[in-house]
């Protein structure tokens, strides 16, 4: 992440930049990582880190070099055509931190949650602020488009978990819904899956490696993701500003679910026989004290919530420096 180049909501500007391999594979890194997390978007640290149209791009161009390149042996042509290099890099990274992070983000959540919970809320902030500022011409028109994610965002979060039979069709059909939602700024595909109740199977596949599963469900996200990014090339192109007002309502809503301090309404019993929260309220943190009697710990979550802010700053920093240094070269 620290290679990042400076964000920039342009599609033609930003998927004509050259990144670095180990630089897109740490954002890899920072994608699977929030991928994991319910509330979180990958698509969120794929905009603020400049890579975002770049990955759009990459993928719309997959399907007819598909046709045209490697149906026809001319595998070098489809490499470069779907720039196969990067995309690799991005997978890599992003499987790498689903398979390295899973187990270790999950355990955090349970024995750190107010101050995880805070770090995400103050990264989500600060991706706020990021996403508004590339709006090209503020207009009164924008706010209906920014009252309507916050609206979405917000009644999404709200929703009770269900719960589905994890067969093969469930897997292919999680995969296929939460993949659209992860490419989304503001809206998390895990957050998606806890709602449907497959959040608890996929992560156990993951855990275990259950390679059959994976399969159903990696195929649902390939069969999502290619529906998804040609529809959100083509709106950013012909709507931008409208487009970038929805996803940061979407952002803006999607606060709720990273709300530190939670009341739980009702409670389940996962794979393990533990008990665990299954729909949760946000409270304030003296309304949480006196709810849960437990500390509030509202000082570290403030400390989290601004680091959280500062490592999205900090990344946009050190991407306006290496721009700046790249055009005076």
């Amino acid at each position: 992440m620290v290679d990042s180049a400076v964000p920039n909501s342009d599609p033609e500007s930003e998927t004509g930049r050259i990144h670095h391999p180990g630089a897109v594979f740490l954002r890899g890194i920072a994608m699977g990582a929030a991928d994991i997390v319910p509330g979180v978007s990958g698509g969120t640290i794929a905009f603020i880190t400049g890579i975002y149209f770049r990955l759009l791009g990459a993928i719309n161009a997959v399907p007819a070099a598909v046709f045209h390149d490697l149906l026809r042996g001319r595998f070098g042509a489809f490499w470069r055509t779907c720039d196969g290099t990067f995309l690799a890099c991005l997978m890599a990274g992003i499987l790498t931190s689903i398979a390295t992070l899973a187990s270790a983000i999950s355990y955090m959540l349970v024995a750190y949650p107010i101050l995880i919970w805070s770090f995400f809320f103050g990264l989500i902030v600060a991706s706020v602020w990021h996403v508004g500022r590339q709006v090209r011409h503020y207009e009164p028109l924008l706010l209906i488009p920014l009252l309507l994610g916050i609206a979405v965002a917000w009644w999404i979060t709200t929703l009770s978990a269900s719960e589905v039979a994890p067969s093969a069709l469930a897997f292919f059909g999680a995969g296929a819904l939460a993949i659209c939602a992860m490419i989304l700024p503001g809206i998390s595909g895990s957050f998606i899956l806890v709602i449907i109740g497959m959040y608890a199977p996929v992560l156990a596949a993951i855990k275990s490696l259950d390679v059959g599963v994976l399969m159903l469900f990696m195929a649902g996200c390939v069969v999502g993701l290619l529906s998804i990014a040609r529809l959100i090339t083509w709106a950013f192109h012909h709507f931008h500003d409208l487009v970038l007002a929805l996803l940061t309502g979407f952002m803006i809503g999607a606060l709720n679910k990273v709300w530190p301090w939670k009341e739980t309404l009702s409670w389940r019993v996962n794979s393990s026989g533990e008990k665990v929260p299954l729909n949760e309220a946000s409270v304030w943190p003296w309304t949480f004290l006196e709810q849960a009697g437990q500390d509030p710990q509202v000082l570290l979550a403030v400390v989290m919530a601004l680091a959280g802010f500062g490592l999205v700053l900090l990344v946009e920093w050190i991407g306006s420096r290496r721009g700046h240094a790249s055009s005076s070269a």
